[in-house]
């Protein structure tokens, strides 16, 4: 298992950028793939990057691609997503987290898990 802490979360007009970062520990982080997922009031939890556990393999949601950034450092064991031109509709609780292997885009696939951090946009 890996233990995982989100911070970075805000409150940010439309238009800027946040950092997200997500803290691991246990066992060893750069065996894992790890995903960033946000859920916002009312919806589904939905996929919004993915990283290889190198950081050679990339995936992100259409809507954010362009904008969001997925990166790791195994060094540090902490994964990030830098989030730029910020939109309303970005509004929500980004979770990190982590699966053995190939990484994906569905929540079901990945077994460790965050607490969250809220991400809020205002228009």
């Amino acid at each position: 298992q890996v233990q995982l802490v989100e911070s970075g979360g805000g409150l940010v007009q439309a238009g800027g950028s946040l950092r997200l970062s997500c803290a691991a520990s246990g066992r060893t982080f750069s065996s894992y793939a790890m995903g960033w997922f946000r859920q916002a009031p009312g919806k589904e939890r939905e996929f919004v990057a993915a990283i290889s556990w190198s950081g050679a393999g990339t995936q992100y949601l259409d809507s954010v691609k362009g904008r969001f950034t997925i990166t790791r450092d195994n060094a540090k064991n902490t994964l990030y997503l830098e989030m730029h031109s910020l939109r309303p509709d970005d509004t929500a609780v980004y979770y990190c987290a982590a699966r053995p292997g190939f990484y994906g885009t569905k929540p079901e696939w990945y077994d460790n898990w965050g607490q969250g951090t809220q991400v809020i946009v205002s228009s």
